[in-house]
């Protein structure tokens, strides 16, 4: 078939479907006191274990964005399903931007200086290996270069709009 008949699928129906997928819910983060940033982000995976790689799925316009470009390191911070009120924070709801975001938990750092939730269930230190930009999205790759295991226990997911304890 000619690539040109074909066209984009209908952006609403392909977000209306893509909200049956469960993801987990992470928040990204870089910078330091009054330069930290960060959001809540759902499209994040590994990418390859050796090195030490993952990815992470931003809106071009984001600000975390922006700045984990200029301090050329960032953190993923895995969130339990008992962080909920902070994957709402971290996502803008509620009206709290920039390093006030940070005021609602405890975070530390490890190698890169990038902040880390202290409870995550999992955290990732990443230096920026590169950053593809593509329509309305930014795809971050990250290298690991340390990370932070914690507690076993249900992490949030997203799905359909909404949060809930994964399965």
């Amino acid at each position: 078939m000619s690539d040109r008949r074909l066209r984009h699928a209908d952006p609403a129906a392909f977000r209306h479907a893509m909200r049956a997928l469960s993801l987990g819910v992470a928040i990204i983060a870089c910078g330091d006191g009054e330069a930290r940033l960060g959001c809540t982000i759902t499209s994040l995976a590994s990418l390859s274990l050796a090195p030490p790689t993952l990815f992470g799925c931003l809106a071009r316009s984001s600000s975390t964005l922006a700045g984990l470009r200029e301090a050329g390191a960032f953190s993923i911070s895995l969130l339990a399903a008992r962080h909920e009120a902070l994957a709402h924070i971290f996502s803008g709801r509620g009206g709290v931007h920039g390093p006030r975001r940070f005021d609602a938990a405890e975070w530390i750092t490890l190698s890169t200086g990038a902040p880390i939730l202290a409870d995550a269930l999992a955290a990732f230190d990443c230096l920026v290996e590169e950053v593809i930009e593509r329509h309305s999205h930014a795809v971050v790759l990250g290298a690991v270069v340390s990370l932070l295991e914690g507690a076993d226990e249900p992490a949030l997911a997203h799905r359909r709009g909404g949060y809930a304890p994964s399965a």
